[in-house]
């Protein structure tokens, strides 16, 4: 996801690559960092790096598994209290973040992984002393690589729950969808391409129609015809309620995870 977030944004260019430093305990990765972004200052650990006591002004991005923030925010020799402090871990909260930075100035985003491609969905909150400029400034970067939206911090595991987790879904759907058109007896390079790419043109409609998806379903349903003989289908196979329930499942675990 770092990967991701950083790619898009240099990308869009609202960063240099040297405004950035980068921290990995894992030397493949790091070696990584330094194949694709040579330019990068890349370090071993967060203490030894980023020159972050010399400029007061610089963020930390937590792109970290939620399991490893205690051990991150343990890091000695970082004066946490003088840096706006980004989070992407799932279910860690603003206030753990905060108790152990020693400061309020912590925001936490959920993105996708689209963002690498500038097509991310993210979302986003911030904590009491985030000021409006150091929030704006996060929202413009997510909306570098793609939609963003602020919530609160009571919404952000369903944000998870919906966008975070959701291209894992949509992915499946698109699997699915190409092993049908394989059975229909389409070569599998041919299903997956149309595959895709319906559904990204149906989202795209979605999105510049501002049409709800089931008016624009009930267009394409002809009387008696395949796509409401399709559509049944899905419905008696419990399509929609398998969608819902892995949101449901998603949510439950941010939930657990805080």
């Amino acid at each position: 996801m770092a990967r991701a977030l950083a790619g898009g944004i240099l990308a869009a260019k609202k960063m240099e690559v040297s405004d950035m430093a980068v921290v990995d305990v894992d030397a493949s990765s790091r070696a990584w960092w330094q194949t694709h972004h040579p330019n990068a200052s890349v370090h071993e650990s967060l203490d030894a790096s980023c020159s972050l006591e010399r400029n007061k002004d610089a963020a930390i991005l937590l792109a970290v598994k939620p399991g490893v923030i205690p051990h991150v925010l343990a890091t000695q020799g970082v004066d946490w209290s003088k840096h706006l402090t980004i989070s992407i871990a799932a279910g860690v909260t603003m206030t753990t973040i905060g108790n152990a930075v020693g400061h309020r100035r912590i925001v936490r985003v959920m993105p996708n992984t689209p963002a690498l491609i500038g097509k991310g969905a993210s979302g986003y909150c911030v904590d009491e002393d985030v000021t409006e400029d150091e929030s704006a400034w996060v929202g413009e970067l997510l909306a570098s690589v793609g939609t963003v939206v602020q919530v609160s911090e009571s919404q952000i595991n369903a944000v998870t729950a919906v966008s975070g987790s959701g291209p894992a879904y949509v992915y499946t759907m698109i699997e699915a969808l190409a092993d049908g058109g394989v059975a229909a007896g389409l070569p599998r390079g041919t299903a997956l391409q149309l595959a895709a790419q319906t559904a990204l043109g149906a989202a795209a409609m979605v999105l510049e129609s501002q049409t709800h998806p089931a008016e624009l379903r009930d267009q394409v349903c002809s009387p008696a015809g395949t796509t409401i003989a399709a559509v049944a289908a899905l419905e008696q196979n419990g399509f929609r309620g398998s969608v819902i329930a892995a949101v449901n499942a998603a949510h439950q675990r941010g939930n657990e995870l805080s």
